[in-house]
């Protein structure tokens, strides 16, 4: 195993059984949203990922359950998945193509930033040329139409695109590729698959104790 960090990215989506302890004693863990992986996925949580346009922001930011929850009560960051300039963009066209999505850009950024200064946390915005890389990447395997590549994708790109170090190992749980209508998650399965392949990331495995770090 290489000698830097474990980065746990840990999505909503099935966790291998057994797995809790091994995503806690990782270096860093990132969550997303409501931190649903909670539970069998462990309860560590470093970064919190939030969807910060549409629904998914104003259900996290009305009343205070978001707030209180055990994920983002222990996180040290929180990070905004979508850029406004970018969101704001893409309005025009997805009120032509998408009529009932009137209220997927509303931007919800500032009341994230908010509550990280109230509370003392990071917060920080990926860059929309995250968004633009993950796009073309997911090109290759001639993607069905689509609105917007899943939180998930855009931080698993983010990640390896700055914020591991070269001997860090980027560790997937939880991402089973399936859910929003809109979002390309076949492509995003095969994307995810060749950067196994090329050793850039691994899948938590479903098999025991130290095995669950094999290589994808």
């Amino acid at each position: 195993m290489k000698a830097g960090r474990i980065i746990m990215i840990v999505g909503n989506g099935g966790i291998p059984a057994g797995s809790g302890a091994l995503i806690d004693a990782a270096d860093v863990v990132i969550r997303f949203n409501d931190c649903r992986s909670i539970g069998a996925g462990g309860t560590k949580t470093d970064i919190v990922a939030v969807c910060n346009t549409g629904r998914p922001a104003r259900a996290m930011l009305d009343g205070d359950g978001w707030t209180a929850s055990e994920g983002v009560r222990q996180a040290r960051e929180i990070w905004s998945v979508r850029d406004s300039e970018k969101f704001a963009e893409m309005r025009p066209e997805l009120a032509r193509t998408h009529p009932d999505l009137d209220d997927f850009c509303d931007d919800y950024t500032a009341g994230f930033e908010r509550f990280s200064r109230e509370t003392r946390r990071m917060h920080r915005v990926i860059p929309a040329a995250v968004h633009e890389q993950v796009d073309r990447d997911l090109a290759r395997f001639a993607p069905e139409p689509y609105v917007v590549p899943s939180s998930g994708m855009i931080v698993i790109a983010d990640v390896l695109a700055g914020f591991a170090g070269r001997n860090d190992d980027v560790v997937l749980a939880g991402f089973d590729h399936v859910g929003w209508e809109w979002h390309p998650f076949a492509a995003e399965r095969q994307l995810v698959g060749v950067l196994a392949a090329e050793g850039r990331l691994r899948r938590l495995s479903s098999l025991p104790s130290a095995d669950l770090l094999e290589e994808a």
